[in-house]
Formats: C-alpha cells, structure tokens, sequence
C-alpha cells in the first residue's frame, strides 16, 4: 500500500497530528521509510540521524508549535541543530567528522515549532555551484530526470521534497540557491527579505548580507507558515527586516487588490534566454491579467549593468577564502589545496589576492547597484516577473571544470543566476513559482519580485496563482506516492 502521506504538506500533516488521527512518530516513521526506500536513487539525504528523530518524536513533550510532529530535512549549509554533522558540501570536514557544538537560532526555532529533522541534505562545496555536484556525496538527482540536476545550492533539500520523502526541507540563498532548486524541481521558493531571519549566533550575515535563510515547499502556505515560524532578528543582528504587520501565514487567500506588474521577456545583459523560459513569463503574465493586474513589458535598466555582477563574484572570492580560514581554525588543520575542489581553491585564491581597498570598494558598488535596481519599485511598479532561470535544467555534469582550468564550469552558471543574484544584492524578496514544463516535462518556475519587506505581497499573489494553475498534482516520475511501502 503506498503512503498516503506522501501527497501531503507540512500543514496537512501537522493537523492529522492535532486532530488526533495520527501520532508523530508514525509521520516520522513514514518519511524514513520514504528516505531508505527512493533516497539511494535521489542522493538527497547524506546524514541520516533516524534514531534521534524517533526519539524526539516518541516523547510526551515534544514543543506544541504549529508543525508539532512534522519531519523535515536540514540542508548541509548553516541551520544546524547541536550535535549535528555540519560539512558543508566538503570532504575535508566529512573525513573530520566535524559536529557542530552548538544549536543556531534558526534551527532552534523550527525545533520550538515542533518540526522533528531526519538529517541534513546534500549540497555543493560551500554552496558555490547552481547544481548539487560535490565531490565529497556525489550528485543529487532531479526526480524529475534523474541524468539533470535538482540545481544548487539547495539541490539535496529540493530533490527530497519533490519527490515526497518530507513536505518541506530547509534552503538558503546566496545567489539563488532557493528558487534555482524550487524552479529545476517544481516547488515553490521564496528568499525572504534581508535580516528577516537570524544566523546567528555564529555568523551576522554570509556573503556581505547577500545568503538568506528559506525553505523548499509544495505550498504557499507551507512557504508562509515556516516563514512565521523563523521571522525576526536576534540580538545583534547586522540587519533587520521590516516586520510584517500581520502572520505571513494570514496573507494566504487575502486579495492582493490591482497590481501594477513589470514583465521581463529577455534575460538582462544580451545573456541567452531559452525559448520555454520566455514562454513560461509570457503565460505567468496572461494569467496575471486574467486574475485582474495590469501587466506591462517593464524591468529595472540597472538589470542590464555589469557592475552588480563584478561586485557579487568578488563577495563570493573573498568570502571562500575567508570560509576555508574559518574551517581551518574549527578543525585544527589548516585546509590545503588538494582539500578542496578545484573550483573552491581557485576562488579562495583570487579572494586572497583580492585587498582590503578592493573589498571595500567592490561593497560600496554592490550597493549602489542595489539602490539602482530597488529604485525601480518606487516608481508605481508593485511587482516584477522573471523567468526563475534563463535555461531549463541542465544534465549533470554541465557545471564540470578542469584541471587547467577550474572557473570553466563556474562560467556555465552565468543563466541560472542571471535573473536571481541580483536580488540578493539588493535584499529584496523574491519567489519561485512551479507553474509551468518545458515541452519534455522538465519543470521550469517564474520569478516574482517584490519591494524590501514585501513578502506579504509576494504571498498573496503566489495563493491566486497557486489556485488559478494547481501544481500540486502535477508529480514526478521518482515520487513516493507512486511506490508500494
């Protein structure tokens, strides 16, 4: 018989528990089972911590949130429980075995919540790729087609809710590393605002405040209930979003009243645009006016500079060279070049011979650039439309580098961050929605963007479409629900 639980969100589930029908540990039991049966064709889950999960399901205490009993999975990047193996995508730190210590704010929120991890999900080396490809587990499969990606750097957490072994899975977004998964996998990913949610207490920020922490859902409301569950900053926090004057989880179902929404039908920068990416925009933007907005051809002109891209890619430089020093010291062993992938080595060493000045400077750009494009928002547009990426997902090993040259492949990122970087810069939110396929059934999602703080906005628009164009019986080929347990 297959598990009907399977098919069901993370909110579906946590009122099965409330109601009485089913206890924690049967929904915990059942998603592990749904991991040791599909996972070994995924890749998606590298740690598994069965054991504790069940006996924190098993207890009579188990904190009474809004996902009380729920199982999730943690990405390998951030976000860790105390005790957790944290290894970030790196060989090095698997064969040190490295636990984290500690327990961070995010995580701990989810913890209050009632959500119960069932271990931490694959990821690239530092999170530094659009596609799950480390070294160190080797590739995660998209269910959808297991010879393409799941995307990056979320790809372990996107695979495993696409294919229902949980309802939701932790994300994070440097440069799109939630809505590039949520778009290859057919999910919905929003990266909050900046400083909506707290990483500390070991880090301020990630990436001169351009990393955000999120989710992989199914749902809408999956996406704003857990982004209830970890708003607000902490004590100390750079930053702080603005707080929302109402639960995220209210502007489920609220009308968003006539919108006023600019559509992006090109990729910026003369980068390529695929055919079945413009047309996905081209049918967002069609139903958007059926449901009431007006929608017009209409971007941010900063889209198109170059500057924005110079400033990011010198933020990731230098925050690599800087992540393998902070590795180096926790470990006790400093990370030499045949520790890491090419690609990670190559960074590092261009952020080394990158000098103070010049971080400084290339800062300074970045938010400029940032003003440049968020300006747009207040000249009466509410919202923007993009493809989430300008290529459908791409077959494993198109991110490969060489040895003589270990940027090749770093260069093939360029169109699944083209429409989604830029936002991080700026700190603005932004969501992938899983409306459309590409002829051959590859999931392809759009983009919207909303002004700092927006996320209530985004929500209310991303429940119409979610009610006008249903996704959630559109399921791929490696799914839990199509086995027998």
């Amino acid at each position: 018989m297959a598990d009907p639980t399977a098919l069901f969100d993370a909110t579906a589930q946590a009122e099965l528990v409330r109601r009485g029908e089913v206890k924690p540990l049967e929904l915990v039991d059942a998603a592990i089972a749904r991991i040791e049966r599909l996972d070994p064709e995924l890749g998606s889950v590298i740690t598994r911590q069965f054991d504790r999960a069940r006996a924190w399901a098993a207890v009579s205490d188990l904190p009474a949130g809004p996902f009380r009993g729920v199982p999730m999975l943690l990405k390998d990047l951030g976000a860790h429980l105390a005790g957790d193996p944290v290894h970030c995508g790196m060989r090095v730190l698997k064969q040190a075995c490295w636990r984290e210590p500690g327990e961070s704010y995010f995580a701990e929120r989810l913890r209050l919540a009632g959500l119960i991890s069932l271990g931490r999900t694959n990821t690239p080396e530092l999170g530094l790729l659009p596609t799950t490809e480390p070294e160190a587990y080797g590739p995660t499969r998209n269910p959808w087609r297991p010879t393409h990606s799941s995307g990056g750097s979320s790809g372990g957490s996107a695979a495993a809710v696409a294919a229902g072994l949980v309802p939701a899975a932790h994300a994070s977004d440097g440069g799109g590393s939630i809505r590039i998964p949520a778009s290859h996998c057919g999910l919905v990913g929003l990266k909050p605002s900046r400083g909506r949610a707290s990483f500390g207490p070991g880090l301020g920020e990630r990436w001169a405040g351009c990393s955000a922490e999120g989710f992989v859902t199914r749902s809408v409301r999956d996406t704003a209930a857990l982004l209830d569950v970890v708003s607000g900053a902490r004590a100390g926090d750079p930053y702080s979003a603005p707080p929302p004057p109402r639960p995220f989880a209210s502007e489920v179902g609220a009308p968003p009243g006539r919108l006023r929404i600019g559509a992006m039908l090109r990729a910026p920068r003369d980068v390529a645009l695929h055919a079945d990416c413009r047309a996905v925009v081209s049918a967002a933007a069609s139903q958007l006016e059926a449901l009431g907005h007006h929608v017009e051809e209409a971007h941010p002109p900063a889209l198109d500079e170059t500057e924005g891209v110079r400033g990011f890619v010198t933020v990731v430089m230098c925050a690599t060279a800087r992540a393998l020093d902070a590795w180096s010291a926790k470990i006790g062993v400093p990370i030499a070049k045949g520790d890491v992938e090419p690609l990670t080595w190559a960074l590092a060493e261009l952020g080394r011979a990158t000098s103070a000045v010049q971080y400084l400077a290339a800062i300074e750009a970045n938010q400029a650039h940032a003003r440049r494009v968020a300006d747009w928002w207040q000249r009466g547009f509410d919202l923007l439309l993009t493809p989430s990426c300008a290529a459908p997902p791409p077959p494993l090993g198109h991110f490969a580098g060489t040895p003589e040259n270990p940027l090749a492949g770093y260069a093939n990122a360029l169109p699944f961050g083209v429409f989604t970087s830029v936002f991080n810069l700026s700190g603005q939110p932004a969501i992938s929605l899983p409306l459309h396929q590409t002829g051959d059934g590859l999931p392809i999602g759009v983009q919207l963007v909303a002004d700092v703080g927006g996320e209530g906005l985004l929500l209310r628009v991303a429940a119409q479409l979610e009610q006008a164009v249903p996704w959630a019986g559109r399921l791929p080929p490696l799914h839990a629900s199509l086995y027998s347990a």
